[in-house]
């Protein structure tokens, strides 16, 4: 009984939150803030209700007989706060705003009365010079209370939804990057939980593991080709000079009043994210949204998936490739449970929780070949690619979770069905490539993913190519 009435009492509170998280955030703008988008904007219904499962959770489409055996979840870290480059680049453009803002003089009706004028002509700009800058480098991507609630909030949910997986005495293997928003987010996610697991305690140890959840980072031929080659990012650089950018950059140097030679697309974009911030961290409407329109926010959105398209998704094989790693101990851990399965063994791992970064997902996600384009995302194909599937803030908001739930199945026709897969992306189903289904036997997506679990070795994919120090040629 004391577990159903702190959750009652916990869900009332939640439905007392800002009534501004009811409105239409943002003006029409929070549905394109990419990758800093909030959980909310891919599940609607969690504004007003936190621990709802949502319209489709009666619809899983599994048989009667089938109980789940094991949940791997790869999680995104909650709502952060912007790294320490944001906020030098936002300080930087508030200063900006600050110098040219004229002095007024309760002594000079003059001078009065020209600071009255010059905010009339410009009031974005005297809006945003009055704003209080209150980021400080120290908060560096750090995780913000609004990203420990995310985390909370999911782990009450995915043990609504999978009760018998979450229930009493069941193990948690629960591991992180090592980046301090991860380890928070996993404590968070634990804290969720209660103290019913097999752990103990709400206070728990999380493993740190980059080498699955920053696996980016010891790919010698992503860092050295992709993450530290400039030309990598020639698309977004031509997008930030299109026509699209400099529309939405002389409208933006038109509303404060500045020289459009004093902006550029970088400091456009610190503007953009700096209104969603304030409505992921703060469920607040920021001066700073005022500056852009539906539009370009559109513009701003794609200039964030250009950005991810070849840094982390289908614009380069290694990104994806770096990815296997990952994808195989997936894969390692579903076969042992199978196999303990059909031992009659109880399940080792039956919960596996991993806390990483949209750098984490999103290259594996391209890996599994999800929301790929017939056309790839280039700086001269935006009209073209209005209606893309590769939109991140849709893939990999805050919050992002991608689960893979095995289950067994009786009263089966044939062995094959004995053993069968969901997978949930942001807890809502996945369709699978090879089934056109929500459901696979683990057969079938062994045998579509072959290629990948057989071949794909990380050292190898990895390993920088030899060059002709001469020629710079590949040898």
């Amino acid at each position: 009984m004391a577990p159903s009435r702190a959750g009652a009492a916990l869900r009332r509170s939640l439905l007392l939150l800002p009534p501004l998280l009811l409105a239409l955030a943002s003006a029409g703008l929070s549905g394109y803030f990419g990758t800093k988008s909030r959980y909310e904007e891919v599940n609607p219904h969690l504004i007003r209700d936190p621990l709802s499962l949502g319209p489709s959770a009666a619809s899983s489409r599994l048989p009667a007989a089938c109980t789940p055996l094991q949940l791997r979840a790869v999680l995104r870290h909650g709502t952060r706060y912007p790294t320490a480059g944001q906020i030098r680049r936002l300080g930087d453009l508030h200063s900006r705003l600050l110098r040219r803002r004229p002095a007024s003089s309760s002594s000079s009706s003059s001078s009065s009365s020209s600071s009255s004028s010059a905010e009339a002509a410009c009031p974005a700009a005297a809006d945003l010079a009055a704003w209080q800058m209150w980021y400080e480098e120290s908060l560096d991507g750090r995780l913000a209370p609004q990203g420990r609630r995310d985390m909370e909030l999911l782990a009450r949910r995915l043990a609504a939804r999978f009760p018998a997986l979450f229930a009493a005495r069941r193990r948690l293997e629960l591991a992180s990057s090592s980046k301090h928003r991860c380890l928070q987010s996993g404590a968070a996610f634990r804290k969720g939980l209660g103290p019913s697991l097999s752990l103990g305690s709400d206070e728990v140890e999380v493993e740190v593991n980059d080498s699955l959840m920053r696996f980016f980072d010891h790919c010698a031929k992503f860092v050295a080709l992709v993450e530290e080659n400039d030309a990598a990012m020639c698309q977004v650089d031509a997008f930030k000079e299109g026509p699209e950018m400099r529309k939405v950059l002389e409208k933006v140097a038109s509303a404060l009043c500045l020289p459009v030679e004093e902006l550029n697309a970088d400091l456009v974009q610190v503007a953009f994210l700096t209104c969603s911030y304030e409505l992921a961290i703060k469920n607040v409407t920021s001066p700073w949204c005022s500056l852009f329109s539906e539009e370009d926010a559109k513009v701003l959105e794609y200039l964030n998936d250009l950005k991810q398209y070849w840094k982390r998704g289908y614009g380069y094989d290694i990104n994806s490739r770096s990815s296997c790693i990952l994808f195989q101990d997936i894969f390692q851990h579903l076969d042992k449970a199978v196999e303990e399965s059909r031992s009659s063994k109880p399940i080792s791992s039956p919960l596996i929780v991993q806390v990483g970064h949209a750098e984490t997902l999103q290259p594996l996600l391209a890996l599994m070949g999800f929301f790929k384009d017939a056309e790839p995302l280039k700086a001269n194909n935006y009209v073209r690619q209005m209606q893309r599937k590769f939109r991140s803030g849709r893939i990999v908001p805050y919050a992002a979770n991608l689960l893979f739930v095995l289950y067994h199945c009786e009263q089966v026709k044939t062995p094959e069905q004995e053993y069968q897969v969901q997978m949930l992306l942001n807890e809502k189903l996945m369709v699978f490539h090879h089934s056109n289904e929500t459901i696979s036997t683990y057969t079938a997506l062994k045998e579509h993913y072959k290629d990948l679990l057989e071949n794909c070795h990380f050292q190898e994919e990895c390993e920088l190519p030899r060059m002709n120090m001469t020629t710079g040629d590949e040898l």
